[in-house]
């Protein structure tokens, strides 16, 4: 069973004080005891689930709201002071006491319930037991606030060591930060580096492949300048070995050749070789040489067809 002990003051005499106990087995809407006493007298009574269905029904309010209304008036205490009203009347002999509870409101109140109490034989005992119950409360309650504050103890080291642990972190957490800024700023710097000098390396690159194909281009013109001067020098030797050995050519050849093999006109190309290589004055070498490598492959090509010289290719290139 559950019970509650409130000190309430009656509308009539709001200087009396009188104690009541509300008891109850399971939920107020199912029926409740009361017990009032000013510690002198005291008177008992019960009120029935039926007698609660009543009430509502005479108020004409739903039943749960009704059985709300009647925990705060009777059982919330000093949390519904002002609220609620009581009223307190007992006969002359003090046998009997009516008490009714009334809700509040602005324009007047309105009664939640009534009921006729009846005085208990001994007030002593009344006392004593109103007494054991605060005592027992106070004992409940005193208990509950020493839990409470060895918790607060606990839950305050508690504290304290998460904020130890969380300067830590913090400590931890900025000398991490500033070693990988560290790191960063030494991996960023080499990531510089050597993206710098691989675009070095591609420009090189670039140069030398530009280079390469410059001298591709120079030893290609070389070499089909060094092919169509052998094939010219062959040409000129078969012409002067075998001048009459030589095989019919073609109807444009038969033509070319008849003019040149006609009595009247002489081949120059192969007497003027001879004799240019024959006939050079003493003296000139040196500055023929000296001329000739001065000059490129192309000029030294031309200069070789003039004076009759043989090309070297490996002194070309």
């Amino acid at each position: 069973m559950e019970k509650t002990l409130n000190r309430i003051h009656p509308v009539s005499d709001p200087e009396a004080t009188y104690f009541l106990q509300v008891s109850w087995e399971k939920d107020l809407g199912t029926g409740f005891s009361l017990l009032l006493s000013d510690c002198q007298c005291a008177w008992t009574g019960k009120v029935s689930e039926a007698d609660i269905s009543r009430e509502a029904d005479d108020i004409e309010m739903d039943r749960e709201k009704y059985v709300e209304e009647l925990r705060k008036a009777l059982i919330a205490g000093e949390e519904s002071a002002g609220k609620y009203n009581f009223v307190i009347s007992r006969d002359e002999q003090n046998k009997a006491c009516h008490f009714s509870y009334e809700r509040s409101l602005k324009d007047g109140s309105f009664r939640l319930g009534s009921l006729k109490l009846q005085e208990v034989p001994s007030p002593a005992e009344v006392v004593k037991e109103l007494i054991g119950y605060c005592l027992d409360s106070l004992a409940q309650l005193q208990a509950k606030t020493e839990h409470l504050q060895r918790e607060n103890e606990r839950l305050f080291n508690s504290w304290s060591d998460v904020e130890k642990r969380l300067e830590k972190c913090v400590e931890a957490k900025e000398e991490l930060e500033a070693d990988l800024y560290s790191r960063f700023v030494l991996v960023l710097n080499e990531k510089k580096a050597k993206i710098r000098n691989l675009q070095k390396l591609l420009s090189e690159a670039r140069e030398s492949a530009v280079d390469a194909k410059c001298s591709r281009d120079s030893i290609a013109t070389t070499q089909m300048v060094i092919k169509r001067e052998n094939n010219y020098d062959a040409s000129t030797d078969e012409e002067s070995e075998n001048p009459t050995g030589a095989s019919l050519p073609s109807a444009p050849e038969r033509r070319d050749s008849s003019l040149l093999a006609s009595p009247d006109i002489v081949d120059p190309a192969p007497r003027r070789k001879r004799r240019q290589r024959a006939a050079k004055p003493a003296g000139t070498g040196a500055k023929v040489a000296a001329y000739e490598a001065e000059l490129p492959a192309q000029e030294k090509f031309l200069f070789c067809r003039i004076t009759g010289k043989s090309l070297d290719l490996k002194r070309v290139l």
